[in-house]
């Protein structure tokens, strides 16, 4: 039996890296810790790309176009991060944002084959998103480093 381990080593990744400036001092608290706690994994800073987006639901398609840039014949990147807030409101437009959101970056992550660390929020209000930034940007990290490694430990 091969058993293949966690990886948190993320020397040599690249990591892109898009984020939703709606709801702008929360998920600029997500970005801080996701990059400190990359750089901290060993990922380079100058191998970290960033890109911003208007609103959770534009995510899935920057990070569509991240996943499907090249470099030569590889994959421009090993991992992406989606970074964003969405704050129950008083209408049904919370729900859409928040399913349609998930759903388009999960179906990026398996039309592309490279792996998104999905750390957009949905919560109540605004002070459990505030609660809970630090700690869901820096685990996006974590996620996106493994799953990187996991997918080079066993891709072809």
């Amino acid at each position: 039996m091969t058993v293949v381990t966690p990886e948190l080593k993320g020397a040599g990744l690249r990591v892109g890296i898009a984020w939703s400036r709606f709801n702008e001092e929360i998920v600029r608290e997500l970005l801080t810790a996701c990059d400190r706690q990359l750089v901290e994994l060993g990922v380079a800073a100058e191998d970290i790309d960033v890109v911003s987006v208007p609103g959770a639901l534009e995510l899935p398609l920057a990070l569509q176009a991240l996943a499907l840039e090249r470099r030569g014949f590889a994959h421009r990147y090993d991992a992406l991060v989606a970074l964003g807030a969405v704050v129950r409101g008083e209408t049904y437009h919370f729900e859409v944002v928040a399913n349609e959101s998930a759903r388009g970056i999960v179906e990026v992550q398996l039309e592309t084959g490279i792996p998104i660390a999905n750390a957009v929020l949905t919560t109540n209000d605004e002070a459990q998103a505030k609660e809970r930034a630090a700690v869901k940007g820096a685990e996006a990290a974590r996620v996106a480093v493994e799953m990187a490694n996991l997918m080079r430990a066993i891709g072809p």
